[in-house]
């Protein structure tokens, strides 16, 4: 099984799973090597170049997906808009949507280099476009879906016993992303209170508004 990696904070916790869960050597290097933003993984995806990976939510219609995403309850942090003349982030394509659903402009910015946005310039205007999502519809934001081509029954296996409060992320790897980021162990943790995985009821009527809304 192939599956793709989105190298960004807010998997640290699945990420930390499966290194300690999945006994195979090979899919752990495959996990590894098969690692970049999600717009790539989209795109890898779709081709079949991988079997499965968190997928973003505008390119996950139509594919068989498993309960289990990238969900932001109300503010997330780390997907920001700074208004003004309207640029997409070449890294994803659900946050370029999203700003547009929300018919907001300016320019969009995800992932780590947002969250260090974030805590670096607190004085200037930005606005959270999950906390912008959940103003307006009162619901959370799936961002991405875990989603499969083949080994569903696998991957459903090897997530199984997932639980994001049963993950204590290891003090070299949080220094080895704070170092790498730029963004302190405190802050890394504290967005990963921001972050839920579970795909429930209410997940689910917010992602498909949200396909809706871009259809």
């Amino acid at each position: 099984m192939i599956f793709a990696k989105i190298d960004f904070i807010n998997l640290l916790p699945f990420h930390v799973y499966i290194k300690k869960n999945i006994r195979s050597n090979q899919i752990k290097s495959i996990i590894q090597y098969k690692k970049s933003y999600p717009a790539d993984i989209n795109r890898k995806f779709k081709k079949r170049k991988v079997d499965s990976a968190f997928i973003s939510s505008i390119t996950s219609r139509g594919e068989k997906r498993l309960n289990l995403g990238i969900v932001a309850k109300n503010d997330v942090q780390s997907v920001i808009l700074i208004p003004g003349i309207p640029k997409d982030d070449f890294q994803s394509e659900t946050s370029n949507a999203l700003a547009k659903v929300l018919d907001l402009k300016g320019e969009v910015l995800i992932g780590d280099k947002a969250l260090k946005y974030f805590h670096e310039n607190k004085d200037k205007e930005f606005i959270d476009l999950a906390k912008a999502w959940k103003d307006k519809y009162k619901l959370p934001f799936v961002f991405a879906t875990l989603c499969y081509s083949k080994n569903g029954k696998m991957l459903e296996k090897i997530i199984k016993g997932f639980n994001k409060k049963h993950i204590k992320i290891p003090q070299y790897i949080l220094n080895s992303y704070s170092r790498r980021s730029g963004i302190s162990n405190k802050n890394i943790l504290e967005y990963l209170e921001k972050i839920d995985y579970d795909i429930g009821e209410q997940e689910t009527r917010a992602l498909k508004k949200f396909l809706k809304l871009t259809k």
